[in-house]
């Protein structure tokens, strides 16, 4: 497999050209940028001159820095800059006015205060794409308060729609809010990007995490829909509620997910574990539904895992082993696929990363280079605007960079 930092790109990538201010922390914001900058954006991080992005610090660790950061900062560059000084506000100004897109996720009208915010900037860049990402959005009763992945989730209804068998909701192992409001700003800043070719002027998107997750409840909305009551913990179709959609443990404690959702697969499953006579219950009813299920695990506790893939891995039914992250790298399909590859970083050490989902058969998306040291392009960035070395060494004994 090659190594990504020991090779030259050979293709233009299809945001090639287009810069990125990225004002952006932690998970939200930093996946988002992450996304285009695999396109082929210049994303330039923006960050404090003395701690950087808490995510550099977060566990689990790499070497001395975070993983979670290696990844979602890659093909990025990263500029110090103190906003708090109006001699940093001129510089970002003059980022600002060369720029394509900000991304930023502070409270709503913190940018404001410190003289970044949109009205500001389309001023100086009326082409500039402005995407605010918060927990609540700009404007309603929640828009100043504090929250997090889960709590964002909760009041979506994303929370409830997930329970075990008591009925109690859980966690899930996945940020559905931030990463799903993630995509959600991909999203719109290409759009946005796509109108401005069209009527040659930038716009401002306001973007919401708690709205992003209530997009994902969309199966427990369906039923509200249509009159039938849903409350925290109930079981649709596709979350365990019906037998040919779920999870069943194995004699050696594993699980399989049984996603026979059609009838020709459920009754070709049916056929295969010898239990015909399951494939024509009415199912729609609970009791019923429960009892079917039942049965079938109680059939699925006789033999281990692997017995049970090696018997249904022949027929077409729908059904799979449930893997740990470490199983899933490895697994034919994921390695056939390259959904992970080895990044040089920049103490020379290689991490494994998840790749770009899509193949583009023209312009491929790909990581050309490792997330950077804090304030590794800082003089880059500088000289390119103008600024001397002498400039720079005053602005670093100013804490400026």
């Amino acid at each position: 497999m090659p190594v990504i930092g020991e090779q030259q790109e050979t293709t233009t990538p299809p945001l090639s050209g287009v810069r990125i201010l990225d004002l952006t922390r932690l998970l939200p914001g930093p996946y988002a940028t992450m996304i285009l900058a695999d396109l082929g954006a210049e994303v330039i991080k923006i960050e404090e001159p003395s701690t950087g992005d808490p995510a550099r610090y977060l566990p689990p660790i790499s070497g001395d820095t975070g993983t979670v950061f290696l990844i979602v900062n890659r093909n990025k560059k990263s500029l110090t800059l103190n906003l708090k000084d109006p001699r940093g506000v001129r510089i970002f100004h003059q980022l600002a006015g060369t720029a394509d897109v900000i991304v930023e996720g502070f409270r709503p009208g913190t940018t404001d205060r410190l003289g970044i915010g949109y009205a500001t900037i389309e001023k100086l860049n009326p082409r500039i794409i402005y995407c605010s990402i918060t927990g609540y959005g700009q404007t309603g009763p929640y828009r100043h308060r504090a929250g997090h992945d889960i709590t964002y989730t909760a009041l979506a209804g994303v929370l409830g729609l997930t329970s075990d068998t008591r009925g109690d909701p859980i966690v899930p192992g996945v940020l559905l809010a931030d990463l799903g409001g993630a995509l959600a700003a991909a999203i719109a800043i290409l759009a946005a990007l796509i109108a401005r070719e069209r009527q040659g002027r930038g716009q401002y998107i306001d973007l919401s995490l708690h709205h992003a997750a209530f997009s994902f409840a969309l199966l427990g909305l369906a039923s509200v829909l249509a009159g039938e009551e849903f409350p925290v913990g109930a079981k649709h179709p596709l979350s365990g509620g019906f037998p040919w959609y779920t999870l069943y443990r194995t004699q050696d404690g594993k699980f399989l997910a049984v996603g026979a959702l059609e009838p020709k697969f459920w009754r070709r499953l049916c056929e295969v574990l010898g239990r015909e006579d399951l494939a024509g219950k009415p199912v729609s009813d609970p009791s019923e539904a429960a009892m079917v299920r039942e049965q079938l695990q109680a059939l699925f506790l006789s033999k281990p895992l692997a017995e049970w893939l090696h018997h249904l891995s022949s027929h077409d039914v729908c059904v799979e082993p449930v893997l740990s992250v470490s199983e899933a790298m490895t697994h034919p399909q994921a390695e056939h696929r390259q959904v992970t590859t080895e990044v040089r970083q920049s103490d020379g050490r290689t991490l494994a990363q998840p790749t770009p989902p899509y193949r583009l058969s023209a312009t491929p998306a790909g990581i050309r280079r490792p997330a950077p040291r804090l304030g590794q392009d800082t003089a880059a960035l500088l000289h390119a605007l103008g600024y001397s070395q002498q400039d720079l060494a005053q602005l670093q004994e100013a804490g400026i960079i």
